[in-house]
Order: structure tokens, then C-alpha cells, then sequence
């Protein structure tokens, strides 16, 4: 069908509006590789039920993945986690008391039984959160592998072997 918009495969969560300057290099990486995504503003604390709603629904709307971003308390990740089959990924955004090490912190920290893939933290984790959610899904899907391989391939020959 021309012009039809591909099924999202992974989904981009938030816990606010301003972690978008963090995730968007997310979404960013998986543009370039082709990934169908949805970006959301789903907050454990302040959106409850759409977290809930977005969690449990995941696997029926034809997720794969889930990338969640959170700063501070940072319990979006572990929350949906929680709610769903699904692998969750974790990417601390730096916050401005502790510099991200408390959502790094509160995302590693995660109790046996309910796993979140933790990155690192700010834009490397959310770059590395977007290979990582194209790796996963690069097992099934070959066209997908072969982009991924050249995206490699490609940061592997913009190293350059000498310093000048």
C-alpha cells in the first residue's frame, strides 16, 4: 500500500517533556536506521495510568522494545519493566542536582526478577539505548541487520588512523 506508515517496533517513553532533549538522539539513531518508533510523555508519578495503559498494552499494539528515559527518582523504566514482557531499556537523563548519577542509580538498581537494560547516562545511553533496541530487533529482521551493519561498518571508517 503506498504511503502506509509502518507499525512502530519500539517505543521512545519520557517522564517529562524536557528529557525529550536527551531521548531525541533516540529516536535520532533509530531514524537513521530505519526503525519504525513512537516517542510519549508517560510519567510514573504524574501519569500513572498512562503508564499503566502504555505498559500493559505494548505487546498488543506490536512493540518489541520499549526505550524509557527518566531523570531524578527515575522509576519509569523499572515501572514498565514491571507491567510488561517486553525488553525495557534504560537511559538515565542528567538532572541538575547529581548530574544523572541518581537516575543511573535508580535504574541499575533494579530487583531480581524485574530486568531494565541500564545505559549510560544523557545522549551516549539514549544513542546506545537506539542501537541497542535495533540490535534486538535485528535478530528477526534481516533487512534491519544489514543496516545496522553498515552503520557500523561506517563509524568503524570515519575513525581516522592517524590524528591529523
Amino acid at each position: 500500500m503506498t504511503g502506509a506508515v509502518e507499525a512502530a517496533k519500539v517505543g521512545i517513553i519520557m517522564g517529562s517533556r524536557s528529557d525529550w532533549e536527551t531521548m531525541r538522539h533516540a529516536s535520532e539513531t533509530l531514524e537513521a536506521l530505519g526503525v519504525a518508533h513512537e516517542c510519549k510523555v508517560v510519567s510514573a508519578h504524574r501519569t500513572p495510568q498512562r503508564l499503566y495503559d502504555y505498559a500493559t498494552g505494548a505487546v498488543d499494539r506490536g512493540l518489541k522494545v520499549i526505550i524509557a528515559g527518566a531523570g531524578g527518582a527515575a522509576h519509569l523504566p523499572g515501572m514498565a519493566a514491571s507491567m510488561t514482557r517486553l525488553p525495557v531499556l534504560g537511559v538515565p537523563v542528567e538532572s541538575k542536582a547529581l548530574k544523572g548519577m541518581d537516575s543511573l542509580l535508580s535504574i541499575v538498581q533494579m530487583p531480581g526478577g524485574i530486568p531494565v537494560g541500564t545505559l549510560a547516562i544523557g545522549k551516549p545511553g539514549a544513542i546506545n539505548a537506539a542501537l541497542l533496541a535495533a540490535s534486538i530487533l535485528a535478530t528477526t529482521d534481516e533487512a534491519l541487520a544489514q543496516r545496522l551493519d553498515a552503520w557500523r561498518a561506517k563509524q568503524t571508517n570515519d575513525v581516522a588512523e592517524t590524528p591529523e
